[in-house]
């Protein structure tokens, strides 16, 4: 039923639009700016609706019928972005906006209606605007193709082990996934791994075979660059030029800028100033983390140089001999249920809310769990659905999503229903899924997200929600995350999955400990791909470009060391070829917003401070976009965020 419910909520929004198009009656924030904002309400949930599941849990069907969506959607929206006379009556309310009395909320709707139709094309000649539609509608289907590549590399990768003595030194938990999704294909008496991350994580951390890990660390990192039907290199390459394109036409130097004018950053000069002062910081460490497993091989007596599919190998044991710490040690203490439990205690204690499972709700998967949220008086504010094992049909990585956004009309709250999708390592025989402490974090962080969508008290989706800048949207998964290691939270969820036993001290101090161990690493390999999509996208030469060429240039020019390979590369980097281009930067530019906001709660000696929470809920996660985000941080803070908080947190500042 998708394909016609598109067709006909397309059908609906180009009638109502032109309705408000062509009205005698003057422009009105009601007859125009809301009408507008309801005119695609089948259009939108279809879209809701079909764009989750596609993600979570696609088939060959639906992606089908994604590739018949894709150019239509493009097209309609493009339809609606280039009516000069609706545009007229948007733009007439926008001029007189300091006339019409409208609340903060108003003002902010009214000027991203405003803002997207200038950055839609609609002050453009027709000509432009003709260019405009044909460079949107290609970018479109090339978009879909890249990630549909994706998944098919994903889909089709195996590494297969045959003999019982190549799986030396791997834990049991992990042989006993192998061996599930060995089953899984039809391969009895063999081990499977693959490029989801419970998979090739722990072989390559715990697998003495170099040969083996070679090979599953190639697979993963050469996804979209094998050559072949589901090679990347030419679609980035033809992004990045259309991109080019786009930003030219719509009167800007570079994509970025066309990007960031919407941001907090505001320009590509800020975003690098950052970018620089950390490469410069975390560089260093990287190196010096460098000589030290280098150092180990040698001990080792091996005769040769740490290489990239060497590093979580050698990491893992120099963390052993420095801390006699290992997440295998850690797993029985975060069994996945617990730890849901966790960050539901959390949102307790700061926000009154509590979580009640519901399993007579439809779902379109039988693993997803579904929860009634309920604010401190039993009132239920919301749904949230969680959904945590890898599966074919669901991309990579760990997102949340909307299935409905909060909103108010016509005296309704209309509850929002909030989706956390991630890949975690599954329940294996009569073992719960227990996660590592990797697991644990992403965890508590994408839950950040569901409470920013949870906790919205918009009246329009417009800005309710997450629905805010992507530079701004990171803080609250990101602060959520400072929790996980607070002892009084840790007593709540890390327990012995046998035994009940809360986590000894002895093992949190070693966590503590070791939190800073492999920093250099691991920041470096994220701002080296933070700083990719910055040059992707400050590209000012329409010219398709060589990407591994580029990719290759341009890494050797910032002085990225060959053991580490940039955290995506061109060819698999879904992030920016989706909503993040020239925007993965906001992960590093949000730890600065969320390490100087937990500091706010630190400098309080309460984690769970009721007036600070109270701020943060009021301030941050209730009001969504619908004030400028830097207010909306200082109304919390009461001061400019400081770099300081997070150069300490990470170990790159005493």
């Amino acid at each position: 039923h998708y394909l016609p419910a598109f067709q006909e909520g397309m059908a609906q929004q180009k009638k109502a639009v032109a309705a408000i198009a062509a009205s005698k009656d003057a422009p009105t924030f009601a007859n125009t700016i809301e009408a507008l904002e309801y005119s695609g309400d089948l259009l939108l949930r279809t879209g809701h609706v079909f764009f989750n599941i596609t993600g979570a849990d696609t088939t060959d069907a639906l992606q089908a019928i994604k590739k018949k969506v894709a150019p239509l959607l493009s097209k309609h929206n493009d339809s609606i972005n280039f009516n000069k006379a609706l545009f007229a009556r948007v733009k007439k309310l926008y001029d007189a906006m300091a006339t019409l009395k409208l609340t903060r909320e108003q003002e902010m709707v009214l000027t991203r209606y405003y803002k997207e139709f200038v950055r839609g094309g609609v002050e453009l000649s027709t000509e432009d605007q003709k260019k405009l539609g044909a460079i949107n509608k290609e970018l479109a289907m090339l978009q879909l193709k890249y990630n549909e590549n994706l998944l098919n590399e994903v889909k089709t990768f195996a590494l297969v082990i045959e003999k019982k003595e190549d799986l030396t030194g791997l834990p049991q938990s992990v042989i006993e996934a192998a061996q599930a999704a060995a089953r899984a294909r039809k391969m009895d008496g063999k081990w499977v791994f693959t490029l989801d991350k419970p998979s090739w994580i722990p072989f390559l951390t715990y697998s003495p075979r170099r040969d083996l890990r070679e090979k599953l660390y190639k697979g993963y990192i050469k996804k979209g660059d094998n050559g072949g039907a589901f090679d990347n290199n030419i679609l980035m390459a033809k992004i990045a030029s259309l991109r080019v394109k786009k930003a030219k036409i719509m009167g800007f130097k570079t994509w970025a800028d066309f990007k960031l004018d919407e941001n907090m950053a505001k320009t590509p000069a800020r975003v690098m100033d950052l970018l620089n002062k950390l490469w410069k910081a975390a560089l260093p460490n990287a190196k010096k983390e460098s000589r030290a497993l280098n150092a180990m091989i040698k001990k080792d007596k091996k005769r040769f140089k740490l290489q990239s599919w060497d590093w979580w190998y050698y990491a893992e044991k120099l963390r052993k001999a420095r801390y006699a710490i290992d997440d295998e040690q850690l797993r029985p203490y975060f069994k996945l249920d617990n730890v849901r439990e966790g960050v539901f205690y959390v949102a307790n204690k700061l926000f009154g809310i509590s979580f009640r499972e519901r399993t007579d709700l439809p779902k379109y998967h039988k693993e997803v769990k579904s929860f009634e949220v309920l604010d401190a008086s039993g009132k239920v504010i919301g749904i949230y659905l969680a959904d945590y094992f890898p599966r074919p049909g669901k991309r990579g990585g760990a997102w949340m999503s909307a299935y409905r956004k909060q909103s108010r009309r016509d005296g309704a709250n209309i509850l929002p229903i909030i989706v956390n999708v991630c890949n975690f390592s599954r329940p294996m025989g009569d073992k719960p899924a227990l996660l590592s402490f990797d697991e644990v974090t992403t965890l508590f962080h994408e839950f950040g997200h569901a409470l920013h969508g949870l906790l919205s008290e918009c009246t329009y989706q417009k800005v309710s929600g997450t629905d805010t800048p992507i530079d701004f949207v990171e803080l609250p998964s990101q602060l959520m995350e400072h929790w996980a290691l607070e002892p009084q939270v840790l007593a709540v969820y890390a327990k012995h999955y046998k035994s009940g036993q809360v986590i000894p001290d002895a093992l949190v101090k070693k966590i503590k400990k070791s939190k800073n161990f492999n920093q250099g690493f691991e920041t470096t390999e994220y701002l080296a791909a933070a700083l990719l999509d910055m040059a992707w996208h400050t590209l000012t030469n329409e010219k398709e470009v060589n990407t591994v060429r580029f990719e290759k240039a341009y890494l050797k020019k910032i002085g990225l060391i060959p053991e580490i390979i940039s955290r995506y590369r061109s060819t698999y980097f879904a992030h920016v070829v989706g909503g993040y281009s020239a925007g993965y930067y906001s992960y590093i530019w949000a730890a600065v917003l969320d390490n100087d906001a937990y500091a706010a709660f630190q400098e309080k000696k309460d984690i769970f401070h009721k007036e600070t929470a109270t701020k943060y809920l009021k301030f941050i996660l209730s009001r969504g976009g619908s004030d400028d985000a830097m207010v909306l941080y200082k109304k919390f803070r009461g001061a400019d965020p400081k770099i300081e908080p997070l150069l300490r947190h990470r170990g790159l500042k005493k």
